[in-house]
């Protein structure tokens, strides 16, 4: 008896610790049929923020983008002026004998590179606005549906770049009429791997996959400078095939194209039809103005020499209608 009293004193702390264990379980099943009960409102309204988000994906990557070039100008001023004051520095130091002119035309030509990256950075943000006005335009042609979402269609130009570069690989008669573009050891294709690689890496893994602003930009940077990157391959493969640049032109652009050229034709001939008639009234002027011309005679200045009727083979001249519409007389 003596046990089990030592036996309850030493484990008496078991039972208020099993019940409390057993209440917090209880409350968390009860917590649980409660979130059971709604599960279809919270997460449909989950799913709409996430669809909203990846409408404005687009738009908030803009946003982004020209906050970001916007610092980039801050940066670039501020560049331009510790370079105008260090050639400040150094051109006082060469008054004062203590350095000479070589450094005076380095740091001269230090604020003209900080000055050019300044005037770079003021038109990227000229660009990053065009690009957000273009993304707020869009917007509502992407939230009706008619556009696709901005994650897919960046995703869809990747694949289509893909596409092209694996038309080179795959395409036996590609590979021999440009051969350049399978050789690794060209400058201009290794730099397109490089860029395609690091497009690839932050190439999300489906369309559905949230990602923030900022990815969305490296993203899309990376993609475009892969096609820019295989543009340059393809055009110096191309030249090395012996084929001469030509531009690409969608349709489009050629419908306008050939609009413009026919109305500049329209223009050249009309431009010559109005030298003609000038060339014209500056000769009657000048026949009119000679002593003797058939104008002075009293003759019709449009023909100087009108034909005689005692010549033989000449037709009869009809006498040309007045504009008087009474009767002839008898």
């Amino acid at each position: 008896m003596d046990a089990l009293w030592l036996l309850v004193a030493d484990w008496w702390w078991i039972g208020p610790t099993a019940a409390g264990v057993g209440a917090a379980g209880w409350v968390g099943v009860l917590a649980n049929r409660e979130r059971s009960r709604r599960p279809l409102a919270v997460g449909t309204r989950r799913r709409a923020m996430s669809k909203g988000a990846a409408r404005r994906l687009e738009l908030d990557a803009a946003v982004l983008d020209l906050q970001s070039s916007r610092d980039a100008v801050t940066r670039s001023r501020a560049e331009v002026q510790v370079a105008q004051a260090e050639l400040l520095r150094v051109q006082a130091d060469q008054a004062a004998a203590r350095t000479s002119s070589g450094a005076v035309a380095a740091a001269r030509a230090r604020v003209q590179t900080a000055q050019r990256e300044a005037r770079a950075a003021i038109a990227a943000v000229r660009a990053r606005r065009a690009g957000l006005r273009a993304a707020r335009a869009v917007l509502p042609s992407i939230r009706a549906g008619r556009l696709p979402l901005p994650l897919a269609r960046l995703m869809a130009e990747h694949d289509a770049l893909t596409a092209r570069w694996m038309a080179y690989e795959t395409d036996a008669a590609l590979v021999l009429a440009y051969p350049r573009m399978t050789d690794v050891r060209s400058p201009l294709l290794a730099v397109f791997l490089r860029e395609q690689s690091q497009a690839q890496w932050l190439r999300p893994a489906s369309i559905e996959t949230r990602i923030t602003p900022a990815d969305f930009l490296a993203y899309r940077d990376a993609v475009r400078r892969a096609a820019h990157a295989f543009e340059d391959a393809e055009r110096d493969a191309r030249r090395q095939a012996g084929e001469a640049p030509h531009p690409t032109i969608d349709a489009g652009a050629e419908l306008w194209t050939q609009v413009a050229q026919g109305l500049a034709d329209n223009a050249q001939r009309a431009v010559a039809r109005s030298m003609q008639s000038l060339g014209k009234t500056a000769r009657d002027r000048f026949d009119r103005s000679r002593p003797g011309s058939p104008a002075q005679a009293g003759g019709d200045p449009a023909e100087p020499n009108p034909p005689r009727a005692s010549d033989p083979g000449t037709p009869p001249v009809w006498p040309v209608p007045g504009r008087d519409r009474r009767p002839p007389k008898p």
